[in-house]
């Protein structure tokens, strides 16, 4: 049975190292070897790796620029970054080892195994901690980009109309990282839950559509949460003005 919560592996004075932050440290480790990589080998004629990254950021930035062409720039580096560090966490729970190579804790019947490693997006922490950034960037973006003015003209306005649905308006914030944190956790936690009850199962084959259906699920929740955050960023640094146009031409 997968722990609701990460187990710690061992502890740095008062902090205390679990599974999951082992897995952020070796995601992050990951890509920076290959983005240091990638830039002391950049050639005329690239190579494979070269010709796999120039394709993967060229297509990321096109959907950044049919989304928001004017404000691409911005939001491109955001929406890549949360698309590529949740595809490999998510990802990395599927490699063989992780979940099952590690030391039991307790006593005789009592004893429960406590892996090494853990997908860090099935800790609620990590995934509320993603969508905390993912909030603070986007309304720094929006004060940025429409001004502080502008910005907190959404919330606060002596019209009592306007003042409540400045008031939702922040309600809807406050959803947004309740949902953005606890969809992603949900469904990988959920597939690792599966991934354990059938291998415990069924050792061999069985497992293999299932680590299918869970890589394609990693790949989906990755690109849905850094979807959502540059749709929140296109939204947010758009002007009323603007929006009012858009709807009227509508």
């Amino acid at each position: 049975m997968v722990s609701f919560a990460a187990e710690p592996i061992f502890r740095l004075g008062f902090f205390s190292v679990t599974n999951t932050l082992l897995d952020t440290l070796i995601v992050d480790g990951v890509l920076v070897g290959i983005a240091i990589y990638i830039k002391k080998h950049l050639k005329l004629i690239p190579g494979f790796v070269q010709n796999i990254s120039e394709y993967a950021v060229e297509t990321m930035y096109n959907l950044t620029e049919s989304v928001a062409p004017e404000r691409a720039a911005r939001i491109f580096p955001f929406f890549a970054t949360f698309f590529i560090f949740i595809l490999l966490a998510n990802w990395s729970g599927l490699i063989p080892g992780f979940g099952t190579i590690g030391f039991y804790e307790g006593v005789g019947k009592s004893k429960t195994l406590v892996p090494l490693l853990r997908s860090a997006t099935t800790d609620l922490n990590t995934t509320l901690g993603l969508a905390l950034v993912s909030a603070v960037a986007t309304h720094v973006i929006s004060i940025k980009i429409i001004g502080i003015k502008e910005y907190l003209g959404r919330y606060f306005s002596i019209n009592p109309m306007n003042q409540f649905i400045g008031f939702l308006e922040m309600i809807s914030e406050i959803t947004k990282i309740i949902s953005l944190s606890f969809r992603l956790f949900g469904n990988i936690y959920a597939g690792e839950i599966v991934l354990g009850t059938i291998a415990s199962i069924f050792a061999f084959i069985a497992p293999l559509p299932f680590l299918l259906l869970e890589f394609i699920v990693g790949f989906v929740q990755a690109l849905v949460f850094a979807m959502l955050t540059m749709a929140f960023m296109a939204i947010l640094s758009t002007p009323h003005h603007t929006e009012a146009k858009e709807v009227s031409h509508k």
